[in-house]
């Protein structure tokens, strides 16, 4: 049932405002409202996801952000559906008919509308006698949504005025301590930023941020403020652009970070914004504050006061020699880490063990050298002892090599443990044991998946904040528990591979890729280019030295080897023609299928084409035509277009783009009685596109010229 409807929706309920106005209030702040009724749950472009009504994490649950069905949700574990306010009952434990009354004041008391004089408190009259009505009101819940105080605001004749009110003490005064505001979104929120005043924090929050501010703003007295609600989370701090923000940032950032947030940052602001600027004036220009957060700079602040600090005098003058190499060339250097990333099935484990027994011998591999002989500890967690001897035995190593490496690599048999508390204690134990018999230079964990821990929430290894909790909170424990200059060696599965994603970046291939690359000081993925060949690609991402070229290695007679690039390119030169030429037909099938389709009627989004083609003109399966058909566009061979209703047609549903659109294409307009025939013809209409795919972004941009088509030179390597 949607309240619209309700039979007495139009009896005040607080102070001259109805349910229907309050029902509108409530959807102008909608991702705030779900923030809070939800906690767990996130934005996914124009809806909101969660698991159940119960708040639980997931994707079940779906809330219409914007347009005609704002607030409306469906739960498709359970089929059950309704608006905003139907949500809300729930999540109150109310009856949405029975109990409307109740309902109406618990969504009237979140938005800040009174439904009662403010109350007295005894020691003497409250301010907001001599300061008039309060302009507005905002509510500090504990984190199960327990009201603990709220803040008034005044406009008086001297400027603005605040006064907290302590629920639990009935009195104009702050609790002690002061709640943070925003509790019950920060409660699940791994990411937070903080800002001066709740205003800012509300425009935030309805950007779909989690966002929270100390009580009194910049003024706030920070040994009396509760930090503890961001132990463990990353924190941003956006200052207002003026002293007292850059005060307040200051002060604030070290009791966040004293108070056991992992990350705390201050953001700076932009050299061109005006005095007291601040997210709430950022909003209301337009900007982006999701990519003002990503990409402004910021300064990085540590708890610890003996954080080494080094003068620029002092690096410029510092010419002692530089550390050895791990591995060579700067591929590991002393406490650097190595993310080895391959698909299922493409020869990873086989590669690993052949490469760390070349290292614990000291002899290079594949151009990569160590240092010295290196003593090795590899935890594996995939292969039973008996079948890991069976796979060393096999693997063809050269005598020689093995038996210089036979002290220096340890190698677990399949471990089923999880890297939590628990495993981490254990695995320190056997690793002190190693380092005491003769010391240790490289932990290898393979893979991550296996023992993988991303914290309290249980996530998995493709969230970048779990990612970066296991790196932190146990990689880095079992290194420092040894030797904080040990090198680590990561084995981490990928995807596959596409020519596509290896020509624009392919180490966003690894799981938890944002973290990952963010750590590592050297990536390194084995991928095959060409699953009918046995050869395979090493690429190489360094942090520490220049860039490495990629290696096209294979194995022979049991060892691997660098191939010849050269020559591989000759051997390939024909095959690589044919698929050259194949790609180049369906080009040519596609966007002449989109123009004659159109002259007879027929338009398609990008999905409906697939579907409708598939298997048709050689054109192959569906995800193969959905692939073409995206390249096409990024080349503006297709455009699209919005406006079907001007062409006499129903508009668009749901659609990232709209109608595909080809130069030239035509739909048949209105009729008319052709004079020379006396035949009922259509006279041809021009299809303008209205949008285009941004070669960069992949977003759908307007298009500013539709008579003008611009296209991407072709290559061979879409």
């Amino acid at each position: 049932m949607d309240f619209n409807d309700a039979p007495d929706q139009g009896a005040p309920v607080h102070l001259g405002h109805d349910a229907r106005d309050l029902k509108a209030q409530l959807l102008a702040r909608l991702p705030a409202a779900l923030a809070y009724l939800f906690p767990a749950g996130k934005i996914r472009g124009k809806q909101f996801v969660v698991g159940d009504l119960q708040g639980n994490p997931g994707r079940s649950l779906v809330v219409e952000l914007e347009g005609e069905r704002a607030g409306m949700w469906i739960d498709f574990a359970t089929g059950e559906g309704g608006d905003i306010l139907q949500a809300w009952a729930h999540v109150q434990g109310l009856d949405s008919t029975r109990d409307f009354p109740q309902l109406m004041a618990a969504v009237a008391d979140w938005l800040g509308v009174p439904s009662q004089p403010l109350p007295r408190a005894r020691s003497k009259a409250p301010a907001m006698d001599e300061l008039g009505p309060a302009t507005a009101k905002w509510d500090y819940r504990d984190a199960e949504g327990r009201l603990i105080a709220c803040v008034y605001r005044y406009d008086t004749p001297t400027g603005k005025e605040y006064r907290p009110w302590d629920v639990a003490a009935r009195a104009m005064r702050a609790p002690d301590p002061r709640p943070l505001y925003n509790l019950p979104q920060l409660k699940g929120a791994r990411q937070v930023v903080l800002v001066e005043g709740e205003k800012a924090a509300d425009a935030l929050i309805r950007e779909g941020l989690a966002a929270t501010t100390a009580m009194n703003g910049a003024k706030a007295p920070i040994d009396k403020t509760d930090w503890s609600p961001l132990q463990g989370k990353q924190v941003l701090i956006w200052p207002d652009n003026d002293a007292a923000g850059r005060e307040y940032a200051e002060r604030t950032a070290g009791a966040i970070a004293a108070a056991g947030a992992s990350d705390v940052a201050v953001l700076q602001v932009p050299a061109d914004k005006p005095e007291k600027w601040d997210a709430f004036d950022a909003i209301e220009e337009g900007l982006d504050v999701w990519a003002l957060l990503r990409e402004a700079p910021r300064t990085l602040v540590k708890a610890d006061a003996g954080l080494p600090v080094f003068s620029l005098g002092h690096l410029l003058d510092d010419r002692s020699p530089m550390p050895d190499d791990l591995i060579a060339p700067r591929v590991l250097t002393p406490g650097g880490m190595i993310v080895f990333g391959g698909a299922p099935k493409v020869g990873k484990s086989d590669f690993l063990l052949s490469w760390l027994t070349h290292m614990a011998a000291g002899e290079p591999f594949l151009d990569l050298t160590p240092s010295r002989p290196l003593r090795i500890f590899y935890l594996q967690a995939e292969v039973q002892y008996h079948y890991l001897r069976e796979r060393i035995q096999s693997m063809g190593l050269p005598e020689s090599v093995s038996r210089r490496a036979a002290d220096n690599l340890l190698v677990t048999p399949q471990l089923r443990l999880v890297l939590n508390d628990e495993g981490v204690a254990r695995v320190t134990q056997a690793l002190k044991r190693a380092a005491a018999e003769g010391g240790l230079d490289v932990l290898v964990i393979d893979p991550i998946r296996n023992v993988f821990d991303g914290g309290p929430d249980g996530v998995s290894e493709n969230d970048n904040n779990a990612m970066l909790f296991f790196l932190r909170e146990r990689v880095e424990r079992l290194r420092d528990a040894v030797n904080p200059d040990a090198g680590i060696i990561l084995a981490h599965h990928t995807k596959k591979i596409g020519k596509k994603q290896v020509e624009e970046d392919p180490f966003l291939a690894l799981s938890g890729a944002g973290s990952l690359r963010g750590y590592y000081t050297t990536g390194i993925l084995l991928y095959r280019p060409d699953e009918s060949r046995t050869d395979r690609v090493l690429v190489f991402e360094l942090r520490n030295g220049p860039a490495l070229a990629a290696k096209r290695v294979d194995k022979s007679a049991g060892r691997w080897v660098e191939l010849d690039p050269h020559g591989e390119r000759l051997v390939n030169r024909d095959y690589g023609a044919r698929l050259d030429a194949e790609r180049r037909r369906k080009h040519d099938v596609i966007l002449q299928l989109i123009f004659d389709e159109a002259q007879a009627g027929r338009v398609y989004t990008a999905t409906q084409f697939a579907e409708a083609f598939e298997g048709r003109a050689g054109l192959g399966a569906e995800r193969t035509i959905r692939e073409r058909v995206g390249v096409l566009a990024t080349k503006g061979y297709i455009k699209f277009f919005r406006n079907p209703q001007d062409y006499g047609r129903e508009p668009l549903a749901r659609t990232k783009f709209g109608y595909l659109c080809v130069e030239g294409m035509t739909l048949p307009g209105p009729e008319r009685i052709d004079t020379d025939t006396g035949e009922v013809v259509h006279t041809p209409v021009p299809v303008k596109p209205t949008h285009y795919k941004c070669p960069q972004t992949g977003a759908a941009l307007p298009v500013e010229h539709p008579d003008v088509w611009v296209y991407q030179e072709e290559d061979s390597h879409e």
